[in-house]
């Protein structure tokens, strides 16, 4: 009768419901608070994630049926949940206020497609996004987003296979793994990798001929742009030259920012049209 009685129990004890973690719980595991907003005093961290590199939609115009802003970087995002006595729109308040102070500009505050409150900020490269809503039980919650802007460090330049199925296709490819000193022709310590293909790619057609084609963002003015993506060109024409690319093969011109292939607007966008490109001319 005992164990009877005993196993009763137990599967009355199984079929309770878990509760919902609750204001004042204990963060969840390995979450912290970020470095750049701290948290409303009596809310818990529920969900926590950090990505190195990432892409993230902000909404930043109040007409709610308006492109988000794509922007990419390092990002973190926490979820809170909060006691009762918070209201959404007290928690947008609070963080609203503590951005201005904090030297950023508000670039959209108001509601989303959902009815949260949402909150975008922004100081130079840094971007902070807030969205409060109502959470169960009558307890508020929000979700902050940090990024930081900046471009993906290039950890794999594209190798020759893949340049040669590039230019059968279009007859041109564009490398993105060549990469110099800011507004200088010197090439930073990596490129070598990229150029090393393009050298092997011109082992395996010892036919073709291409033009080295120098390209820029449109920041700063277009002649001393021009200049630089000539400069840039012909320091990887000439190191091409130097490590066994008959220099006969290769001719190089700068196109300055007159043909970008992308928009000029964001920083993805100007990462892009910065680039070395080989087209291939028409043999005689």
């Amino acid at each position: 009768m005992k164990r009877i009685a005993y196993c009763v129990l137990l599967i009355i004890a199984c079929a309770a419901p878990v509760r919902a973690q609750a204001a004042g719980d204990p963060d969840a595991e390995g979450c912290k608070d970020s470095a750049l907003l701290t948290r409303m005093p009596g809310c818990s961290i529920i969900t926590c994630e950090v990505k190195e590199f990432d892409g993230v939609s902000l909404q930043v115009k109040a007409d709610t049926d308006a492109p988000k802003q794509e922007l990419e970087g390092h990002a973190e995002k926490l979820e809170y949940v909060c006691p009762a006595k918070l209201s959404p729109l007290q928690l947008h308040r609070n963080f609203e206020g503590a951005l201005k102070t904090a030297g950023f500009t508000v670039v959209f505050s108001g509601k989303d497609e959902n009815s949260f409150q949402v909150l975008t900020a922004r100081k130079g490269a840094q971007w902070v996004n807030v969205r409060s809503r109502a959470w169960d039980g009558g307890m508020s919650a929000y979700d902050l987003t940090t990024l930081t802007v900046k471009e993906m460090a290039q950890e794999v330049a594209a190798d020759a296979s893949a340049m040669e199925a590039e230019i059968n296709k279009t007859g041109s490819v564009a490398i993105y793994g060549i990469n110099f000193d800011t507004g200088k022709a010197t090439l930073q310590a990596g490129s070598e990798q990229a150029l090393g293909e393009i050298v092997k790619l011109m082992k395996e057609h010892t036919d073709w001929r291409f033009e080295v084609q120098g390209h820029t963002h449109n920041v700063g003015a277009t002649p001393a742009n021009l200049t630089l993506s000539d400069q840039r060109a012909r320091t990887v024409a000439a190191w091409l030259a130097k490590n066994g690319v008959e220099p006969a093969r290769l001719s190089a011109k700068g196109y300055g920012d007159a043909k970008p292939v992308s928009d000029n607007t964001t920083d993805e966008g100007r990462a892009k049209n910065r680039r070395v490109e080989l087209k291939k001319l028409n043999q005689e």
